[in-house]
Parts: structure tokens; sequence; C-alpha cells
């Protein structure tokens, strides 16, 4: 007779040993295969005795597990994460797979492949808390929180008596979190896959602000944000959380296969909300995030004026190079009267013209109009003219602009005939249509204060500071084939510009949501909406399903506090965690949030974050080009900050209920360096088309570029604590 094949329970508790972490309901697994993981009846039980358990009880569930020599022992059906270092895993956790930890916990989500959690239908809430700010090197002595060189000596990793001691360093030249120190001092990179896992917090080797923390968790993940090495970018760790894609039946699987180009987008469910095209136009601090030339009237100061004036003036976009401002003094010019607007127009009284323009390649490596279409909101053309540059042309760019020299041969239309034209058809009621329309505007040497850019409108699947083509975006949201001569016979200017006008028109019939998340995914939130809660359906819940809510600094009722159950704006760090109990325990007399709070909510604290000078609230003195180490806090004013944050998140953690997943999330590293690279490469190719390279006062070689990507990679690299409380 062969051996009998031993349960799950009995291989853990005859594995009890060191090198498997016991973390009660800490625990995390890194496999995907079969997990070696203690027993936590213990920890749980005990964590359960010091609440109310009646609560948890009312389903009456409980469950069995067999002990050595096949004894059963009856116990509560309590939740816990666990986890075995027994299998390495390749590759860091992502915000990604935070997010699918949590809806498996709570939304029916896949499983994941990270993590093992016994018993997840146990999970009764879900609290993440987003905490920018928060660093790795402050774990391990890089980032300098405390004087006492005693608590500066980083993570014990160590997993055995007889292990080395280990810690987290931070080099700069090369993406990795653990080095094994050697007699000598000299440290190197163990060949394992051991940089990927959780480290375990100990509280007498962490730095005195940061010890609280050691009683919540007890091990520290290393989580990647997403983005782009190879692009040096960083996507929102915002969005990573709470976009989530859209289950997928089977069937759409399999037609998604054969499909080329865009996938057509699903609206069968969506519920139009119409809004006015005012609504879209691109705000001041969003004109210079995309890189438009502002117009004169955003600038209220003289010295912000004065700035301005001389950054054109170097950049050659002023009078004296053939730049025009159109005739706009006040952004309220352009308000129109209730009284003059028909009830439910989408226009709103507004002029609306959607614009294309075509360039070729002339003498100084410059781009050069040569045609320009306007088209009305009625779809007939205003303009369309081929126009002939200055200087002798290098490049017609046929392919994309289907520009030729035989076209042009006739034209005597300059650059300066088309300026003197649109001055007389733009007025402060004037509102331009475009796809990526800066570099439409720069080849005009036009600025207007009131721009739509669709390519900001509709955001890209992966977030900002992506974004989709104008063919993508067709044939994806009209179910249209446009500038099917690309690469050939170039590209159809009124053709594009109508499209542009349909996808403003589309956006302004279904509603602000449409084209971002919720059509290629949804929110957490919406997810939730539809997820029934334990023992009831949603006919049942009267079609409601699970409960969400938004705590943050600010107005947090925009944006996804939209989807949200509730939202709730604060002024402090403080305040967000009085929003915590509120949105999970519930109101006392139930006047917002009623008796038994809501199954999911998401929090940021900001003000670590502030206090690192991570934020940027005042985006028109973005970066200047000085060190940045000198706004750096002192380390007393760091550690108080980093004390009175982590005291925050141990009050969070006391207040929060039996059976409630506890997720902690930094989304990035220091993300500075990365921003002023960023800067600098922005200055450098602003200035290469107009300088001479002697004459720039910034250079941009491979040297700055892998520094970039190096600065990315260390952006990238964030932290997350995982527990059940």
């Amino acid at each position: 007779m062969g051996k009998k094949k031993r349960t799950h329970a009995q291989y853990a508790d005859d594995h009890d040993d060191p090198a498997s972490h016991r973390l009660g309901a800490h625990d995390m697994s890194v496999g995907s295969g079969p997990l070696h993981v203690h027993d936590q009846r213990r920890t749980n039980l005990e964590r359960l005795s010091n609440h109310t358990r009646a609560a948890n009880d009312a389903d009456g569930d409980s469950w069995t597990v067999v002990g050595r020599g096949g004894k059963k022992l009856k116990t509560n059906n309590y939740p816990a994460l666990v986890y075995s270092d027994l299998h390495k895993q390749s590759s860091c956790i992502r915000i990604g797979d935070l997010q699918n930890l949590v809806l498996f916990c709570i939304a029916n989500g896949t499983t994941p492949q990270y993590i093992s959690v016994r018993h997840h239908f146990g999970v009764k809430k879900v609290v993440v808390l987003f905490v920018p700010g928060l660093e790795r090197g402050m774990f391990d002595g890089n980032v300098s929180i405390d004087s006492s060189e005693d608590v500066q000596q980083g993570l014990e990793l160590g997993k055995g008596a007889d292990r080395p001691t280990e810690k987290m360093i931070s080099d700069n030249s090369v993406p990795r979190s653990v080095a094994v120190q050697q007699e000598n001092g000299a440290s190197h990179t163990p060949a394992s896959p051991d940089e990927f896992s959780p480290v375990r917090l100990a509280a007498d080797n962490l730095p005195n602000p940061l010890k609280p923390l050691a009683a919540c968790f007890e091990h520290l993940w290393p989580v990647k944000a997403q983005g782009d090495d190879k692009y040096a970018k960083v996507y929102s760790p915002l969005h990573a959380m709470l976009n989530s894609q859209i289950p997928k039946l089977q069937e759409q699987k399999d037609a998604e296969r054969v499909r080329k180009g865009a996938k057509p987008v699903a609206n069968s469910q969506w519920q139009n909300k119409r809004t006015p095209v005012k609504d879209f136009i691109l705000s001041k601090d969003e004109l210079q995030d995309h890189d438009y030339v502002l117009h004169p009237v955003y600038f209220d100061s003289e010295s912000q004026a004065a700035a301005e004036l001389k950054r054109r003036a170097d950049a050659k976009q002023t009078s004296s190079s053939g730049w025009i401002d159109a005739n706009i003094v006040d952004l309220g010019a352009g308000e129109v009267p209730d009284q003059e607007v028909e009830q439910g127009s989408l226009t709103a009284g507004r002029t609306v013209f959607a614009m294309d323009c075509e360039m070729c390649k002339v003498e100084g490596d410059d781009a050069a109009l040569t045609r320009i279409s306007l088209v009305g909101w009625d779809g007939e053309v205003v303009v369309d003219e081929l126009v002939k540059p200055d200087k002798p042309i290098v490049d017609y760019l046929t392919p994309f602009s289907g520009i030729t020299a035989e076209k042009l041969d006739p034209v005597t239309t300059t650059l300066a005939d088309v300026q003197k034209r649109l001055l007389d058809i733009l007025t402060p009621r004037t509102i331009l249509v475009g796809h990526s329309l800066d570099s439409d505007l720069a080849a005009l040497k036009l600025t207007h204060p009131f721009i739509i850019d669709t390519s900001v409108l509709y955001q890209h699947p992966r977030g900002p500071p992506l974004k989709s083509s104008l063919k993508w975006l067709a044939q994806k949201y009209l179910h249209r084939e446009i500038q099917k001569g690309h690469g050939s016979l170039g590209h159809d200017s009124v053709e594009d510009s109508r499209a542009c006008l349909d996808l403003v028109k589309m956006k302004c019939e279904k509603g602000p949501e449409w084209g971002n998340s919720a059509t290629s995914g949804e929110t957490i939130f919406k997810r939730l909406s539809r997820t029934p809660r334990a023992g009831s359906s949603l006919a049942a819940d009267g079609g409601q399903g699970k409960t969400g809510a938004i705590i943050d600094h600010g107005a947090p009722e925009k944006n996804f506090g939209q989807m949200a159950t509730f939202s709730i704006g604060c002024n402090t760090d403080a305040d967000v965690v009085d929003g915590i109990k509120r949105a999970v325990l519930g109101d006392p007399d139930g006047a917002m949030i009623p008796g038994g709070g809501v199954d999911f909510t998401w929090a940021r604290m900001r003000e670590l974050e502030a206090c690192r000078r991570w934020s940027n609230n005042h985006r028109y003195d973005i970066i200047q080009m000085e060190d940045s180490s000198t706004t750096e806090p002192s380390p007393s004013e760091l550690a108080a900050t980093v004390a009175s944050t982590v005291s925050h998140i141990r009050n969070v953690h006391a207040s929060l209920p039996p059976c409630t997943l506890f997720v902690v999330y930094s989304g990035t590293g220091d993300p500075r360096e990365l921003a002023r690279l960023q800067q600098m490469q922005r200055t450098f190719k602003q200035e290469y088309k107009v300088k001479n390279w002697n004459q720039l006062s910034v250079r941009w070689t491979d040297t700055e570029e892998q520094a970039m990507k190096q600065a990315c990679r260390k952006a990238r690299q964030g932290l997350g604590f995982v527990t059940i409380t």
C-alpha cells in the first residue's frame, strides 16, 4: 500500500521551522506553486478575542483543520495571508498585483498568482492607504530620519540564526534592494530572487520614527510602480490601484485573438451624461503640461507675464519672430450669458472649430506650415488652404502630409495671410479643437486660450503620459478608418479635423468619463457595485452591490470620487484618519454613511509627500535647474513628519474591525531626479529647434539619457505593507 497523501494543514504543521515565516494575519506568498505555511489558528483567534465576534460569526461558518495524527480541530473560519520563501518569484510585484489581491478578497476577482489567501471569503472589508513619500531608503538608513546610528542598521532579513546579516541598500547604478554584508564591509548582489521577496521588519533595527510599523506589519514588500523604463515613464500609482479591467468572457477573448486594430468600445450599459463642450477646455496647468505656448491672458501678475515674455523671447516665440496672439484680453470674455444659451445646447453659445495642419521640413530642420483646415461644428469646411513656406523646403514629408512640389508651386498664400484670416475668425467665444494641437499652433505661430485636445480628452489605456493616436481613437470610438494613405499618399487634414470634432461631440453626449478608464476598463468602485454581498444577491439588495468610499485631500468628489458611493474631503492627514474611521464604521447617527460602513475604502495621506517636496502645486515654477538637494527637509523635520505619518497609519490599523484587509503602498520612489531630467530634456528640445549647439543652456547627450532611465528605475521602486486585522 502506498503512502497516504497528507493534507495541506498536516504538511504545514510538520514543517514548523524558521525557513518558513510565520506572519499570523500578516503572511504573504511569493509563489504560485504549492505553499508550505504555518498554522495561524492561534494568532487569529487571539486577535479575534480582542473584538466582538458576533458580527463575524453571523453566518455560522466554520472550518475543519486536520492536525498531527489526523486529529480534527474545530475553529473559526478566519482569513489569513500566507507565504513561503521556498518558492521564489522572478520579478517584483506591482501595484496592479495589490489591486488583484483586493478584488480577489471582496469582488470575485481571479486568484492571485503571487500570494495565497486562506479563507478569503472571510474578508469583510478592505482599506487601501496610499502614502507617497514613504521610501525604502528610510528603512535601511540611506534616507536619514534618525540621528542614532544604532537604529539605522536596516531591515533584518535573517531567516535563521546561522544566516549572515542582510540589509536593504540603495545603489543608483544598479537597481537592486538586497546585499549581503561581508566582513570587510564590501557587498555583492546575491544570485537569487531574494530582492523581490518580502523583508522582515525588526523593531530593534528600525529608526525610531518607523518602529511602530513593526507592531502593525511583520514584513515590507518591494512594490514596483507601473511604467516604462525604455522611455523613462512612470504611470500614475493612483490609476494603477483604482482602475480595473472588466472581466472577459471566453467568447470575447476568442474574438480578440482574430481582431485587427483597435477593439470597438462596448457601450451597451453606458448611461449618457450630456455635458457642454466648454467643460472640456484645457486649464492653464493642462496647457503647460502638454507643452502649449500660453496666451498672455493667463498671466495675472506682472512678474508672471514678464517671466513668460522672457521665456518666449528666448524660444523665439514673440512677435519679432512672427508669432501672434488671439485678440482676447480677458478669460471672462468667453463666458456666454445664460439668457443667450439655448436650453440643452452642447455648444452653450460658444463657436467651435476643429483644426488640423500639415507641415513640411524647411532649411534649419524646422517645421513649416503647408496646409491648414478648419471645420465648423456642423462639419462644414470653413478654411482649407495650402500655404507656401518662407524658407526653402528640404522635405515635403509627402507620406504623412500628402503635400508635393506640384501642389505648392502655384500657391501664393503665406503664413502671414493665414494668421490674418485666423485673427478675424478667432473671437473670445471661439474654442479650437484638435489632436495634439500644440504642434499645429506652433506651425501657425499662434496662441489661443480656449483649447480642447482629443489626445488629452481621451486617455491612453495605460494612463498619462502616453497618448493615443487619432487613427486609433477614430477606429475604437467612431468605428471609422482614417489616414488610410499614411506612409504613401499622406493624411487628409479635413478628414482628421472632422474625426476630432466627432470625438468631442461623442464626449459631450456621453459624458466626461466616456473614453477614459470606464470604457476600456472600469473603476474599482463600479466593479464593487456589481458585486453582491455574501449570502445575498443584487436583486435582494435592490440592485446595489458592495459600496466604496474615497478619502483624500481637497475635493475627491471629482474624478474617481464620482464613482464612489461616498467621498470625504480633508485638509490634513489627521482628517484622513477620521474619514477612514467614518467610512469603515459608519456615522454614529447614520447622517451620511450608514452604520456598518462601506466595504472598500481608499485614502491618501499627503503631508509626508509635501514635506519631502515630492508634490508640485505651483506648476508655473515647475523645476529650476539648481540642485534639488537644496530643497531637502532637515533630518529632524523629516523625522517628525515620518513619525506623524506612521502614527496615523497605526491609528488607522487599531481602529479597523476584525477580518479587514489593510493595504498600505507608497506608489513610487523618489521622483524628483526623474522630473528634473525630464524638464531638462524638454528645455533642450525647445532650444535645439532655434539655437546653435554652443548657445544651448542645457545639452542632452547619451549620458543624460542613461541617467534619466536610471532615475526612472529608481522612481519606480515603491513599497507596500499588507495585513488582515
